[in-house]
C-alpha cells in the first residue's frame, strides 16, 4: 500500500533562514537597545548619595549653614594666579602682596573689601541705629534695677524700724501698766472705796477659790493661782495709752480658755449652770457669761497713730506723773530728773 503523507513540517536544513512576516499595522517604535554598562564606584557612591539626599532632605538652616561656609571658604582664598583676571592685573603692573594704584601709594589697600550678607531688607545704616537703641534700652534697664534694688533697701530699712518702735511702744505700755497697778510713790493706786478691808475680804474668796482654778487648770495645789479678782476694771477705763495691751491680753486668755475647754474632759457639763454660785465660782467654772467685745472709737483713734507719737505720749506720761524715765530705766525722786541726758533716744546716745 502506498505510505500516507505526514502532516508535520519538515525540518529546515542547516544555515536555511527562517522567513519572518513583518507586522506593517503595528504603531510602535522599537528603540535600539543599548548594551548594560558596568556601575563603577564613584557612580555608584553618587547614586547612593542622592539616593540618601532624598529620602532625608535637610533643612534650612543646614542649607544656609552649608553656604555660609562655602562662602566664607571662597573669601578667604586669595585670586590664584592661574585666572585671567590675576593675569590681566600682572600685565597692568600689579605685584601680589601689593596695594591697588599708583606705585607710590603706600597706604593703599592690600586686602578687598569685606562682604557683609545682609538677610533682611533694612538700610546700610540701620544696624548702627538698632545697636544705638539696645545700647539706650540696656542702660536704663540698669538705671531701673539700681533704683528698685535701692527703693528696696529704705523699705526693708523703714519696716525694720516700724517694728522696733512697735517693740519700744509695747515695752512702755507694759511699763506704764505695772506702775500704774503698783500705784508709785505720792501717786494714785487703783483702790477702791472701801479700803484695806474690802481688798482683803476679795484676796479671802479668791483664796477659798484657788483649789477649785486649780483642780478645773490640771494644775498641782503646790503651784501658784492667779487670784480672780471680782473688782475687774471695765476695759473703757483704762488708761488709753495702754488699753490695747489689755484688750490683747484678754482675748488671748479667752483663747486659752476655749481651746482647754476643747481638749480637756470637764466633770461638770459646761451647758449646766448652778443658780448658787457666785461670780467667782463662775469665773473659775468657766460659766460666767463673756462680755462681746464692743467698738472702741477712742481706742481706734489712739492705735491709728505712727509708733513714734504713741512712743512719745508714752514717755511723756511716765515722766510727767512717776518721774520715770523709760531710756534711762531708772525712777527719779523729783519732777527734775537730775541726771537724766534728755527727753529722746537719741540724747541717751
Amino acid at each position: 500500500m502506498p505510505e500516507e503523507p505526514s502532516a508535520e513540517p519538515k525540518p529546515s536544513a542547516p544555515g536555511e533562514k527562517e522567513e519572518e512576516e513583518d507586522d506593517y499595522m503595528s504603531m510602535a517604535i522599537v528603540e535600539p537597545t543599548k548594551p548594560v554598562e558596568k556601575e563603577t564606584y564613584t557612580q555608584r557612591r553618587i547614586r547612593k548619595q542622592r539616593e540618601a539626599e532624598l529620602k532625608n532632605p535637610k533643612s534650612k538652616a543646614q542649607l544656609a549653614a552649608e553656604a555660609a561656609a562655602a562662602r566664607d571658604a571662597a573669601l578667604s582664598t586669595s585670586i590664584p594666579q592661574s585666572s585671567k583676571g590675576f593675569k590681566m592685573l600682572s600685565k597692568l603692573g600689579f605685584q601680589e602682596g601689593s596695594a591697588l594704584g599708583a606705585k607710590n601709594n603706600l597706604n593703599g589697600r592690600l586686602e578687598p573689601i569685606g562682604v557683609e550678607v545682609r538677610d533682611n531688607r533694612g538700610g546700610i545704616g540701620l544696624d548702627s541705629e538698632k545697636k544705638r537703641k539696645f545700647r539706650e534700652e540696656t542702660e536704663h534697664e540698669a538705671k531701673r534695677v539700681k533704683a528698685e534694688e535701692g527703693d528696696f533697701r529704705e523699705r526693708v530699712a523703714r519696716e525694720r524700724e516700724q517694728e522696733r518702735l512697735e517693740r519700744q511702744v509695747n515695752a512702755a505700755m507694759r511699763v506704764a501698766e505695772r506702775m500704774e497697778e503698783e500705784g508709785g510713790e505720792g501717786g494714785t493706786g487703783n483702790k477702791t472705796e472701801g479700803g484695806a478691808d474690802e481688798e482683803d475680804g476679795h484676796k479671802g474668796v479668791a483664796a477659798g477659790l484657788a483649789p477649785v482654778v486649780a483642780e478645773k487648770e490640771g494644775l498641782s495645789a503646790e503651784m501658784p493661782v492667779k487670784a480672780v479678782s471680782s473688782t475687774k476694771k471695765p476695759l473703757r477705763q483704762v488708761n488709753i495709752l495702754w488699753r490695747d495691751l489689755v484688750r490683747e491680753r484678754e482675748r488671748k486668755e479667752k483663747e486659752r480658755r476655749m481651746r482647754y475647754d476643747l481638749m480637756q474632759s470637764l466633770s461638770r457639763n459646761a451647758n449646766y449652770t448652778d443658780p448658787e454660785d457666785d461670780a467667782q465660782e463662775k469665773q473659775a467654772f468657766g460659766t460666767e457669761e463673756e462680755d462681746v467685745e464692743e467698738d472702741d472709737p477712742e481706742l481706734d483713734e489712739f492705735n491709728a497713730l505712727e509708733p513714734v507719737e504713741k512712743l512719745r505720749k508714752l514717755i511723756e506720761h511716765l515722766r510727767e506723773r512717776y518721774n520715770y524715765c523709760f531710756w534711762c530705766k531708772y525712777r527719779y525722786e523729783d519732777e527734775k530728773m537730775e541726771g537724766c541726758p534728755g527727753f529722746t533716744e537719741d540724747d541717751h546716745d
